[in-house]
């Protein structure tokens, strides 16, 4: 499948596709049994976060992928519809994010291989574990970009192709 997509910033303080990316995030959490928050912490999060936007262009446009970041660079969200994952998507969206903040973080689910395999691809590196995180009592990683500058260029490159 080929992928054509358009990307666009929310700034802070809009709720400009939120309902969107609420429900990739839902379609998700249905499927895969992760980003279980509720509707009132998500969209709280998303209004004060820069959200990174992807769309597809099929019948019109579509969300195919979002990364909620906080000022600091720690991402609060980063989800990509499953159907459109290997194509680039999520890595485009780490990518911005690393040319706006000089460090970037976030936390996973310790049994969410998908995104630790992700972010391990991507530099990541487990900083530490955190028993009972989770409202749910899930348990995570807190993760952390590497310091491998070659990395961030690589990154970074991505969003220009």
């Amino acid at each position: 499948m080929s992928v054509n997509v358009d990307s666009r910033v929310v700034p802070p303080g809009s709720d400009e596709y939120v309902g969107e990316a609420w429900s990739l995030k839902e379609e998700i959490q249905e499927r895969e049994d992760v980003l279980k928050q509720r509707w009132n912490f998500f969209s709280d999060a998303y209004r004060r976060s820069t959200v990174h936007c992807t769309f597809h262009d099929r019948d019109g446009e579509e969300l195919v992928g979002f990364a909620a970041v906080r000022r600091d660079g720690y991402i609060l969200f980063l989800a990509v519809d499953p159907d459109c994952r290997g194509h680039g998507i999520g890595k485009q969206l780490v990518a911005r994010v690393v040319e706006d903040h000089r460090s970037v973080t976030c936390h996973a689910r310790t049994t969410n291989e998908n995104a630790l395999q992700f972010y391990e691809h991507l530099g990541f590196e487990i900083a530490r574990r955190i028993d009972d995180y989770y409202e749910d009592g899930g348990d995570a990683y807190y993760l952390k970009l590497g310091s491998d500058a070659g990395l961030s260029g690589r990154l970074s490159d991505l969003i220009r192709r």
